[in-house]
């Protein structure tokens, strides 16, 4: 596969993989760039740094503290290891004293009041998401700049990367993959001619990038999701921002708990336990806390919460069955973003938690045991039914609709799993047309559907 689990679900902090991992990761390449690369001729050491944001980025980074994500990597915090007082801590000193002390640079002077611009004009060529590092030596001499993309789910590139990528088949190859599918009808292929479950062949993927311990790493992935479910059920409150949105997750998990074992609930009561636990990982994710890319943090809910309706739900669910889960969703994540896109500023919410619900109904599929035609088909179903979803989140804010919005995608991808299992996977749409037809929706939504807050429902608020 093009794209490892880990580079699938990856840990990192709230709100947005694209706009606050993302540009934090860019902001770390930088200074491994300035202390490595040769300078531009007759300029002296980096004295000073600037980051100009475009596109999206711009557009709404303020709500997806894309500011104080560039301070922070520019501070030498990564987004899967950082501790996230130290952080606060480190950004009060860089506020008072403007001054960057980094291991094997001289020291630096950075405003991030003043050295963060937000340019509101048209995106760069390469994303909807763009970033311009600049550093000057003391006397205003250009040292190095760099552009950088975020792509979506924390992937970042450099514009030549992005324009000049290599040849992603013959890496692959090379480094002896022994199922090299780029897209499902390969996938199916393969499965059919070795025998083996849509799983199967990523662990043996798998095992050529990670080779030891690939079921601990595969186990921590998830203990990572349901701390995150857990932390989130246990939290009440305002979340940042400004809109005075509520922490309800708690609540209603606890309206639940009530109500099990008393026949008070109704039959439908199971679409609430799956979009309590999608919205207790979307309600930490606002509010700048831990998540794992899912595959991006604004779906980041979708795929634990159906886990979590696996594991505490399902009769028969298995530890194996877990890893089942998971090996399949990253298998169609990597379809998806390598065959289209999972970046909301580049094709909307359908790229993000419709993604995010084809994922988890292939996995959920697979862990209930389904063949691979039939999480061929689960996939589709559910991303099917999200073609088309605009990225208009409210101020700019990962919460309005983005967390209620998580809940529905992991409705939707149980019921896409609970249909493909009643069928023998034969179906009309295939997987592949479906990515394609996500691509080119996206290609045609307007830009102020795109995660750019200047239309739908970010611009349809309430009067008081």
């Amino acid at each position: 596969m093009f794209l490892s689990i880990f580079d699938i679900f990856k840990p990192g902090i709230g709100p947005s993989s694209s706009h606050t991992m993302g540009p934090m990761v860019a902001a770390a390449r930088f200074l491994a760039a300035l202390r490595t690369a040769e300078r531009e001729p007759g300029s002296g050491p980096p004295a000073t740094i600037r980051a100009t944001l475009h596109g999206s980025l711009a557009w709404t980074g303020k709500g997806h503290a894309t500011d104080r994500a560039v301070a922070l990597g520019l501070l030498g915090f990564d987004p899967a290891s950082m501790d996230l007082d130290v952080a606060e801590a480190a950004l009060a000193k860089l506020g008072q004293d403007h001054r960057l002390d980094l291991d094997g640079l001289p020291p630096m002077v950075f405003d991030p009041a003043q050295d963060i611009v937000f340019d509101w004009g048209p995106p760069l060529p390469g994303h909807a998401n763009g970033l311009i590092l600049q550093a000057k030596d003391a006397n205003g001499a250009l040292a190095l700049e760099e552009t950088y993309y975020s792509t979506g789910g924390g992937f970042v590139a450099t514009a030549r990367e992005l324009y000049d990528p290599p040849d992603l088949h013959a890496a692959k190859e090379a480094m002896g993959f022994p199922y090299p599918f780029g897209n499902a009808v390969e996938m199916l292929s393969m499965g059919e001619a070795s025998g083996l479950t849509i799983a199967q062949m990523k662990h043996a993927n798998e095992t050529v990038l990670s080779p030891h311990g690939l079921d601990a790493k595969v186990d921590a992935i998830w203990s990572a999701m349901d701390d995150c479910i857990d932390r989130g059920l246990a939290r009440d409150g305002i979340l940042p921002g400004g809109l005075s949105v509520k922490r309800r997750a708690r609540a209603i998990h606890q309206q639940l708990k009530a109500e099990a074992g008393k026949n008070l609930a109704q039959p439908h009561v199971v679409n609430d336990w799956l979009s309590v636990y999608a919205m207790a990982v979307n309600e930490e994710n606002a509010a700048g806390g831990k998540v794992v890319t899912s595959p991006t943090n604004g779906a980041a809910g979708v795929v634990p919460a159906t886990l979590r309706y696996y594991r505490d739900h399902c009769v028969g669910a298995t530890a194996q069955g877990i890893r089942t889960f998971l090996l399949t969703a990253a298998a169609i994540g990597g379809l998806i973003k390598h065959n289209a896109s999972i970046s909301g500023a580049e094709v909307g919410c359908q790229g993000e938690v419709g993604s995010a619900s084809a994922m988890a109904a292939a996995g959920l599929c697979a862990a209930l045991g389904g063949t691979n035609a039939q999480v061929e088909n689960a996939a589709e179903i559910a991303l099917e039914h999200h073609l088309g979803m605009t990225c208009d989140p409210a101020a700019g804010l990962v919460q309005v609709p983005c967390i209620e919005r998580n809940g529905l995608g992991a409705i939707k991808a149980v019921s896409a799993a609970s249909l493909s299992l009643r069928g023998d996977g034969t179906h009309f749409m295939p997987l592949d047309n479906c990515i394609e037809a996500m691509r080119q929706t996206g290609i045609d939504m307007s830009e102020k559907y795109k995660e750019t807050s200047q239309g739908g429902l970010a611009v349809n608020l309430p009067e008081c």
